[in-house]
């Protein structure tokens, strides 16, 4: 088997941001799978606790320029990168001014949810795929972690179905417990639509809150990996949605949960 390419997608890592624990698991294991012979790309999004100069950040403009569009509007992406310190590997930051210029990630000074942390994760996570259309790097496996990845396994097979790189892609979606009490709007599905995405796909989103995103990854994966203890009510969801294609791992015992993602990225490129 060739070298296979897996692409990390999450919304925090080591050593840039840590919120959760789903931080410290994102730095361990692109480096495991990297020593094991895969070629890694790593992409997450440039929350303005992020420090640039601290961390070296700097922009790539042949890969910056592009413009999202979020429902009717549309908002220029901004591409930076940045070196893991003693490893090597290369993280590249989602930008963009209106979406991740706050000092902070979902909640504000008074701890509210963001009204647009929809409109964020939709940028997000098309701009990690035009990102990598950028590159010009095809990857086997997308492995997307959390809330925030899960749109794009959806992407994947929709809009971007007959996408030269993406045609033997598959994706894997972790479930942590890293849940919000928040309904968004009424317009999101409208929100999320793209090319080849109407209301019948997006069936599993109509709920508009944190269930719905996790129940649009686990429809659209090829994988599905529970990182860990969650919620009864996130484990329902998962118990009743994805029979088939299921899989839970630890991410306290890293080595072991290492060696079953190796066993599940080369089952899935097959």
């Amino acid at each position: 088997m060739s070298k296979l390419r897996i692409l990390y997608v999450a919304s925090e890592i080591n050593p840039f941001l840590e919120t959760s624990e789903v931080a410290n698991f994102l730095r361990s294991l692109p480096q495991a799978m990297q020593e094991r012979g895969m070629e890694i790309r790593i992409l997450v999004p440039r929350f303005g606790l992020i420090n640039e100069r601290k961390n070296r950040l700097h922009e790539v403009v042949r890969l910056s320029g592009i413009n999202i569009a979020v429902g009717e509007e549309e908002k220029p992406l901004v591409i930076k990168v940045a070196s893991i310190p003693n490893a090597k590997l290369q993280v590249y930051f989602i930008d963009n001014e209106d979406y991740f210029q706050r000092k902070s990630v979902f909640h504000d000074k008074q701890q509210k949810f963001y009204e647009d942390n929809d409109e964020r994760a939709i940028f997000f996570c098309k701009g990690v795929i035009e990102t990598v259309k950028k590159l010009g790097w095809a990857p086997d496996i997308v492995h997307c972690n959390d809330w925030m990845t899960s749109l794009i396994p959806m992407y994947l097979k929709t809009t971007y179905k007959n996408e030269p790189l993406f045609k033997d892609t598959k994706s894997v979606f972790a479930i942590y417990n890293n849940g919000f009490s928040h309904t968004f709007g009424d317009d999101l599905l409208n929100k999320v639509k793209m090319v080849d995405i109407d209301d019948t796909i997006l069936a599993p989103l109509k709920s508009k809150d944190f269930e719905g995103f996790i129940s649009m990854g686990m429809q659209y994966a090829d994988m599905v990996v529970k990182g860990g203890e969650v919620s009864d009510k996130l484990n329902q969801l998962i118990e009743d949605f994805s029979k088939d294609k299921k899989f839970e791992i630890s991410i306290e015992a890293e080595e072991q949960a290492h060696e079953e993602l190796y066993g599940i990225y080369t089952s899935l490129a097959g």
